[in-house]
């Protein structure tokens, strides 16, 4: 076997079946989840919990922990079902495990959303797929899972 074809055969393996979803449709999917899943929980946590904003900046700590102890469990749980949450439906995204190319686990579902609250946080690592050519973000890289389009 020639180089060139054991090389062309090498690279057509490792490529996925699917392509990365682009950084578009993700944000566009990442913006209807917020609406969706993130604001509910938002507006049950400022006003029915802590009665006011007020009451929220007051018990900030708190008051987040709140938002994202229900926001992880509800993303969670539409991953580990479908391996999509109804943004990633929307604009047919599945998030599978870049390995099995199957749905992500639950371990890898909870590395990846605690990495992405650190790169939330640190806003610097959200800019990370736009100097990468296969696009990922820094908590598909290290948490091995990354949205596909269907």
């Amino acid at each position: 076997m020639r180089w060139r074809e054991a090389k062309k055969r090498v690279s057509k393996e490792a490529m996925p079946s699917s392509p990365i979803a682009p950084i578009g449709k993700r944000l566009k999917a990442f913006i209807v989840d917020s609406f969706m899943l993130l604001m509910p929980i938002l507006y049950v946590v400022f006003y029915l919990i802590f009665g006011s904003r007020q009451g929220f900046s007051e018990h900030m700590a708190q008051g987040w922990l709140l938002v994202l102890i229900p926001y992880f469990i509800i993303t969670t749980l539409f991953f580990l079902r479908t391996g999509q949450t109804p943004g990633y439906k929307a604009y047919d995204i599945v998030l599978l495990d870049t390995k099995t190319e199957q749905k992500a686990s639950f371990i890898t579902l909870c590395i990846r959303f605690g990495l992405w609250l650190v790169a939330c946080a640190t806003i610097f690592p959200l800019f990370v797929p736009l100097f990468r050519k296969d696009r990922l973000s820094i908590h598909d890289i290290l948490s091995h899972s990354a949205p596909f389009t269907k």
